[in-house]
């Protein structure tokens, strides 16, 4: 666990950023003190680079919070184009390094302005933020989060883990199980519901990504004790099998 000053000074963002990030709802501390004080685990630090990666590609923080909560955000996905924007970032700053190198080996200025070009980037980036936000799922999503206090979002996410740790409490059963089948389907009603409609194909692909490394495992797991997102993902597949 780090404290918020750790985290402050091992990633560059701000005490009061860190202190608004969790104000709005966007990375809440893992655990907060009875003295108050917030500490983040690995998770929430995964989470505060995802939400850094997302402020280089100019999202918005209610976009950033809106894409982290959906249950299918893909972070490999998120990070690939991330690699991509730097990239094209890194050759625009050579082309300027290069520039003004040239005028300052010959002593005169150059009227070429093409080095400080944007076009690619804002290219790029409008179509990463197209890629995310012209989904059907998040386009559905975005609805109905749009009229929903952060409250209300709070109370969501909250609910959507305790099914999580309903699956840690049957974890002993079978896979397949009655109660467990039961409880898969809670789960997919309760993504239809509150985030987009979940259809059969759409449930399994969530059920590899919450056996996948990363924040979704880390916090099922948090939820339902070690080895419960392991577990959710077989019972999902044994259900979408008998559907």
């Amino acid at each position: 666990m780090k404290t918020v000053n750790e985290v402050s000074k091992q990633t560059g963002v701000s005490i009061r950023t860190l202190q608004y990030y969790d104000e709005i709802g966007l990375l809440k501390p893992s655990v907060r003190t009875e003295a108050g004080y917030r500490l983040y685990d690995d998770a929430g630090l995964e989470r505060l680079q995802q939400i850094l990666l997302f402020r280089e590609l100019e999202f918005s923080l209610a976009e950033i919070r809106t894409i982290l909560d959906a249950p299918n955000f893909d972070r490999a996905k998120a990070l690939q184009q991330q690699i991509e924007l730097l990239t094209l970032k890194r050759e625009r700053l050579d082309r300027i390094i290069a520039f003004a190198r040239e005028i300052q080996q010959k002593g005169e200025m150059n009227m070429n302005f093409e080095a400080f070009d944007t076009a690619k980037l804002d290219e790029y980036a409008a179509r990463a933020k197209a890629e995310w936000g012209g989904t059907k799922e998040y386009a559905e999503y975005a609805e109905k989060a749009k009229g929903r206090s952060d409250m209300d979002q709070k109370q969501i996410a909250a609910d959507f883990m305790q099914i999580f740790a309903e699956f840690g409490r049957l974890r002993e059963s079978g896979a397949a199980d009655g109660e467990v089948m039961n409880l898969v389907r809670t789960l997919q009603d309760f993504i239809s519901e509150h985030y987009y409609q979940c259809s059969n194909e759409t449930l399994a692909g969530l059920g590899a990504m919450y056996a996948a490394e990363g924040e979704f495992k880390a916090n099922i797991d948090k939820a339902g004790g070690e080895g419960t997102a392991d577990y959710v993902s077989k019972a999902i597949a044994a259900y979408c099998r008998q559907a």
